[in-house]
């Protein structure tokens, strides 16, 4: 059961996303007016367009004054525009501080000058770094392994302050692995995507390491019940993981993707990537106790829909 939100005026930064359509869909159809900040650098026009009354500005979240723009009579920001991904960050570390670090401080800014009542941020595992331990709770240590993850948990304390600085409330959302309609193929992007989109064209599936190392993933209607949870919680701020509280080999997870699509590809071995961990498993009971979070997407589910959402994609 989704948070009850309705009639309110919200902004939906990075709208156009993946993450962010799925999120503008629920607001939509639970009768919220909705604006959209999003520069459609890795965003789509399309995943917008069966809902004509969301407004979209095409601007950047490092343009102070769209942001402003985009936040005034907002009641509820939803902060979801980010330079994602450990690999996009090693490769250009400027650009994902310059989106992640001063465009959140942009959104803050505009939410503290607006008014705002309750900012929703998206942030991510990947601020833990290697895991001490198993499963992760949200007071385990942070030692981020990429830029990436810096990034994400300078975002958070900037979050937090502001919210201890200012009335306004802020919840912070750690996601670990999320994947669902929407999230299309990119080789910087997730495992799930990579995977099923080269299994559909035939491609060989790249498995680093043993593929025995294993991940939490999250499909991403779980993460829009989670964040319209966060958006309807009354005098509430603090720090959230949003995962399955299950986790998959990567070997098992190919074995189902290949199932699901009646694959035939090839399936090859390489070295292990740098900042990515062996293991991932969230404690989600904070999330549980306090916001109401329960997912309800399995896996096995999860994937069958994706993978038939892809072919659709593939062959329009």
């Amino acid at each position: 059961m989704m948070g009850e939100l309705h009639n309110k005026r919200v902004l939906v930064t990075g709208g156009a996303g993946f993450i962010g359509s799925n999120l503008v869909a629920e607001l939509v159809r639970s009768g919220n007016e909705v604006t959209v900040l999003d520069n459609i650098s890795s965003g789509y026009r399309s995943n917008l367009k069966p809902f004509p009354s969301v407004r979209l500005i095409e601007k950047d979240i490092r343009d102070r004054n769209a942001v402003e723009e985009a936040a005034r009579d907002c009641e509820i920001i939803f902060h979801l525009a980010a330079s994602v991904g450990n690999k996009r960050s090693i490769d250009d570390p400027f650009n994902d501080a310059s989106v992640n670090v001063l465009g959140t401080l942009n959104v803050l800014e505009a939410s503290r000058n607006a008014g705002v009542k309750k900012v929703v941020v998206s942030s991510s595992a990947g601020i833990f770094g290697e895991l001490k331990y198993l499963p992760i709770k949200e007071d385990h240590p942070v030692e981020p392994d990429s830029p990436y993850g810096c990034t994400k948990l300078c975002e958070e304390k900037l979050s937090l302050a502001y919210s201890k600085l200012y009335s306004t409330e802020v919840i912070c959302l750690r996601y670990f692995n999320v994947y669902g309609p929407n999230q299309r193929f990119d080789a910087y992007g997730n495992a799930i995507p990579i995977f099923v989109f080269r299994m559909l064209r035939g491609e060989p599936l790249y498995i680093y390491g043993t593929g025995e190392q294993t991940r939490d993933f999250v499909h991403v209607d779980d993460v829009v019940q989670a964040n319209m949870l966060a958006a309807s919680a009354l005098e509430i701020s603090g720090v959230f993981n949003i995962a399955s509280g299950r986790s998959i080999t990567v070997n098992r997870l190919v074995q189902l993707i290949m199932d699901y699509g009646k694959g035939t590809s090839v399936i090859e071995y390489t070295s292990r990537r740098p900042g990515d961990v062996l293991h991932s498993l969230a404690d989600i009971g904070s999330a549980s106790t306090v916001l109401g979070y329960a997912p309800s997407v399995s896996i096995e589910e999860g994937l069958r829909s994706y993978v038939a959402w892809a072919r659709e994609e593939i062959s329009s």
